[in-house]
């Protein structure tokens, strides 16, 4: 599928992408002033059902987005997910899919400011492409660049301008020969890495960074954090971890939408573990695995079935 054929929903009607349009001076775009979401859609060829997942938590967290940005979002949470359902079917969709529903300050105009600025919402689904290659487990480092803080600007919104301060660890993470970077927060606390939340393993107990170091607070993040409660009942501790623990921990993965649930092999040229997927790592991603593709029926409400009786079985 050509980009430019692909059906995007934008200034309340679907178009296609070579139709829709943004001025040079947008103000989204000169300063920074949008927020946006990711949301992942698993396809089961089987069933012949893509299963769009955690569409509502998605656009929660969208809606918290825009406030913080003073801007209002056009449409329930619910006709957002209608819409993001809508797009998948015009656009016939049977593979894995991304989608990314954003909110922008449209004006054209020159002037930094939040207020008296008009926005816009837009959506764009797109064929999925692996985000990492993490097959032989991610080669990090510690980042020099400190992870933005709440103080600064606020670091739990998507805001598009904020992710200036991912790409420059990521950047220097790959020219100095890693796959990932890890960022610390500005008291020197590990944070995330340049779009992903991070988990250490530590003698059977799960470490992750607290909201009170800048993280993002994830949608993975959150369902990994249930899987591990309730379904393999491992203790998790929700605390400022200390750069040194990642030499000792282990087991580390990162979790994200676009990445899904990855391994991390090395930190700053220190193995982690044996270098090898772990098996508490490996036992969340595989159940994760299960439940994204509608393979575990208690967390079906986890998941929007795009087609469901609207397509026939396969063979009829």
């Amino acid at each position: 599928m050509k980009l430019a054929d692909t059906i995007v929903y934008t200034q309340g009607q679907f178009c296609s992408y070579a139709d829709a349009h943004v001025g040079l001076l947008t103000h989204g775009l000169q300063y920074g002033t949008g927020c946006f979401e990711g949301i992942r859609g698993y396809w089961d060829a089987q069933e012949r059902e893509l299963y769009l997942v955690q569409l509502k938590e998605h656009f929660e967290r969208l809606e918290t987005s825009t406030k913080i940005l003073m801007m209002r979002l056009p449409h329930s949470v619910a006709e957002l997910s209608e819409i993001a359902v809508e797009l998948c079917r015009r656009n016939n969709f049977e593979m894995d899919v991304y989608i990314r529903p954003f909110m922008f300050k449209s004006a054209e105009d020159i002037g930094v400011r939040l207020h008296d600025v008009p926005e816009q919402l837009a959506i764009v689904p797109v064929p999925f492409k692996p985000y990492l290659d993490a097959s032989d487990g991610l080669r990090c480092c510690v980042s020099s660049w400190r992870r933005v803080d709440d103080a600064c600007a606020p670091p739990r919104a998507k805001v598009t301008g904020l992710y200036v301060n991912s790409a420059l660890a990521k950047s220097e993470a790959h020219l100095s020969g890693f796959d990932e970077a890890i960022m610390l927060s500005a008291d020197g606390h590990v944070s995330e890495g340049s779009a992903e939340n991070i988990f250490l393993v530590r003698h059977g107990v799960i470490y992750t960074p607290d909201p009170s170091q800048n993280i993002l607070e994830g949608c993975t993040r959150r369902s990994v954090l249930h899987i591990a409660r309730e379904e393999f009942n491992i203790p998790i501790v929700e605390r400022a971890v200390d750069r040194g623990e990642l030499y000792a921990a282990q087991e580390i993965f990162f979790t994200g939408t676009a990445v899904g649930i990855v391994h991390v092999g090395s930190v700053d040229h220190r193995r982690v573990g044996d270098g090898n997927v772990g098996p508490i790592t490996r036992k969340i991603e595989q159940y994760y695995s299960r439940i994204v593709r509608g393979a575990e029926p208690r967390y079906r409400h986890w998941l929007t079935g795009v087609y469901g009786a609207r397509r026939a079985p396969v063979g009829v």
